[in-house]
């Protein structure tokens, strides 16, 4: 099983701070961002990580992070993503890094409190396919929303004025090495990109989708908002005494 943090894209919607540095390197209370995904995998036990960036900063990533002795890893592998294709296409850039292995995927700017670590078990127990993970959320519409029938998802809406479901898909997933065939059949959606909730509802159709539900606090932390309420999570639950990440000073 191998990781892939997925930290491209310009980041428009939080500048002017996106102007001078990259989305994922901003502060979450006393961490730069991605921070929290890496140590989410390296909590996992994942040790082959591999970060996909692009723009003009992506040569931050390796002042920062380095080979990722930080974290107890031997190395961190890096792509780059020229332009934005979309979420599947940076992922189709880590292709021969997994080497037909399976892969823990995470967006670079998704904040999560949950351990992966029996999610990463069940996956690595199931029959190939892929797996998801879904949160309760107030305003589901500005996310892929999975549509259920049995408990089963049958297919995942992305963005819809009436959601069917109260659950946002995460920026979390779990794919075996076909995601990379998949991958090569889709099409530019009307926004130029490749979608990864067409990767997931191909998975879907097949039959082989499975998702687990978080069950602490997730933000993705792509707007001033979302920014703004990540930080007073980390801060919230630091105060409280709770250390929820392995590395950086609580």
């Amino acid at each position: 099983m191998k990781g892939i943090i997925l930290a491209g894209g310009l980041g428009t919607r939080l500048h002017p701070l996106t102007r001078i540095t990259n989305k994922h390197l901003l502060p979450i209370y006393s961490k730069p961002m991605i921070y929290y995904p890496l140590e989410k995998l390296v909590q996992a036990g994942i040790k082959d990580i591999l970060i996909v960036t692009g723009g003009n900063f992506a040569g931050d990533f390796l002042m920062l992070l380095g080979n990722g002795k930080e974290f107890g890893l031997k190395e961190i592998s890096y792509a780059y993503q020229e332009g934005q294709g979309g979420i599947a296409e940076a992922l189709g850039l880590a292709e021969h890094f997994a080497d037909n292995d399976s892969v823990v995927v995470i967006l670079g700017d998704n904040i999560i409190e949950d351990d992966l670590s029996s999610s990463v078990k069940k996956f690595e127990r199931q029959p190939g396919g892929a797996r998801i993970f879904l949160k309760e959320v107030q305003y589901p519409q500005r996310f892929g929303v999975p549509v259920f029938k049995k408990k089963k998802i049958v297919r995942i809406e992305e963005k819809p004025a009436k959601p069917k479901s109260p659950y946002a898909v995460t920026g979390i997933y779990m794919y075996d090495s076909r995601v990379f065939d998949i991958i090569k059949t889709l099409k530019p959606s009307r926004r130029g990109e490749l979608e990864i909730t067409d990767v997931n509802n191909t998975y879907i159709r097949q039959g082989k989708m499975h998702y687990d539900i978080l069950k602490g606090f997730w933000s993705d932390a792509g707007t001033f908002e979302s920014l703004f309420k990540a930080n007073d999570l980390i801060r919230k639950k630091l105060i409280k005494g709770k250390k929820l990440f392995l590395k950086g000073k609580e």
